[in-house]
């Protein structure tokens, strides 16, 4: 749980055979796709445990794009209703979409036939009242922080309908978003909340959630796909992930054009985003490459020499692991997750300081021999922690307390 060390699990085999009180039949849900990259890949590789189980009952999702698990227990919203309102504000369309896989997945909740239920926040609301309701087991996975970010607004009063004193029209249209309260109930709702990093765990501690509702399940890495290349001959240090402030971009901008190093170059791999535009034209230099979106992320993390990441908040952010595959020393934030030990595997700056963010850059452009060791470390901590098989071992002990609490 949240209070387990960051060390490899126990042995893969001896694990999975310690695990006896699984689900007959899990129902899952997720706002995304099976198969594919990000949260995509999160749900396959759940699938993957609980169909190699031989528990896994139905998977509700948005579409499936892999071949392994079988058709037949993916029920697929590809085609859905509320594609005839597509033509609405993304926030009104994105929180429509959510309630419609919601009210699906409570239908198939409510059929009796599932003995385990788990979902995302946010996406889940009407099936965990069916799952209490029924007095089925229920799992929350927290993508990113507790909804009030570890501040204590226990004495804000309840917010109004987002609808109270609009016409009907514009009552149908509000009720569609998603609100904090939402959330919340969600939070209390669930047997379970899995959470991806300490810091995510902190956020939920102060507001007084007890350690056994907390599950800690660190995200998994392909070894395979993301391995170390050869390094290159210049400093070169990578970003990779949406070019937005939330990420610290125009931390990592500001940074870079204050030290003016030479014989360096920055790559930025990720969509750049309108609000990174100022920072990019004010900070600019003509080392930086903007390398936009790309499938192929690890073709040019396995070129780098470094991975900033100078994140101000996440759940656990998959490139920090991608990036310790590849064998890359990062700079980044506890915010980001806890794959990076300070020292060990890269070194760990506070969010929004730019002097830490410089004096750390310069440390491993000045140093080889620190970006050699900890390049083995880190290619090193994710392959003995950090695979999708420890994920998995993970998980199945997860559900085996889950069906416990449900006793």
């Amino acid at each position: 749980m949240v209070g387990e060390t960051l060390n490899a699990p126990p042995p893969l085999q001896a694990a999975t055979r310690e695990v006896r009180t699984l689900p007959k039949s899990l129902l899952y849900s997720i706002f995304a796709r099976i198969g594919g990259s990000g949260l995509d890949t999160d749900a396959f590789e759940t699938l993957r445990a609980s169909h190699r189980g031989g528990f896994l009952g139905r998977a509700i999702a948005y579409d499936n794009r892999q071949k392994e698990i079988p058709s037949r227990l993916i029920y697929s919203l590809r085609w859905h209703p509320v594609r005839l309102i597509s033509f609405l504000d993304r926030p009104y369309y994105y929180g429509a979409k959510k309630k419609y896989l919601d009210w699906i997945t409570a239908r198939h909740l409510a059929s009796g036939r599932y003995d385990l239920f788990h979902s995302w926040s946010g996406d889940c609301l009407q099936a965990l009242r069916v799952a209490r309701k029924l007095g089925i087991p229920s799992i929350v996975e927290i993508p990113t922080w507790h909804r009030d970010r570890g501040k204590i607004l226990a004495d804000r009063a309840p917010s109004p309908p987002p609808a109270a004193g609009l016409s009907r029209q514009r009552r149908w249209k509000e009720n569609l978003l998603q609100t904090r309260e939402r959330f919340l109930e969600e939070y209390e709702l669930a047997s379970m909340l899995f959470v991806l990093s300490q810091k995510a765990a902190d956020t939920f501690r102060v507001q007084g959630f007890p350690e056994e509702k907390l599950f800690y399940l660190p995200r998994g890495v392909d070894v395979e796909r993301f391995k170390p290349g050869p390094r290159p001959p210049i400093f070169r240090a990578i970003f990779s992930g949406a070019l937005i402030e939330r990420k610290g971009i125009h931390h990592l901008l500001e940074a870079w054009h204050r030290l003016d190093l030479k014989n360096a170059e920055l790559w930025l791999v990720g969509s750049v985003h309108d609000e990174a535009k100022p920072h990019l034209k004010k900070y600019w230099r003509d080392n930086i490459k903007t390398v936009g979106f790309v499938r192929d992320v690890e073709n040019y993390l396995s070129q780098g020499t470094v991975h900033i990441f100078p994140s101000q908040c996440e759940g656990s952010a998959k490139v920090v692991y991608e990036a310790a595959a590849c064998g890359l020393p990062q700079i980044t934030t506890r915010e980001a997750g806890d794959v990076v030990n300070d020292g060990a595997e890269g070194i760990i700056i506070q969010p929004g300081n730019v002097d830490q963010l410089s004096e750390a850059i310069l440390q491993l452009y000045r140093h080889p021999e620190i970006v050699e060791r900890m390049s083995l470390a880190a290619r090193r901590r994710v392959v003995e922690n950090f695979t999708w098989d420890h994920f998995r071992v993970r998980l199945l002990v997860a559900y085996e307390l889950a069906m416990q609490m449900g006793r």
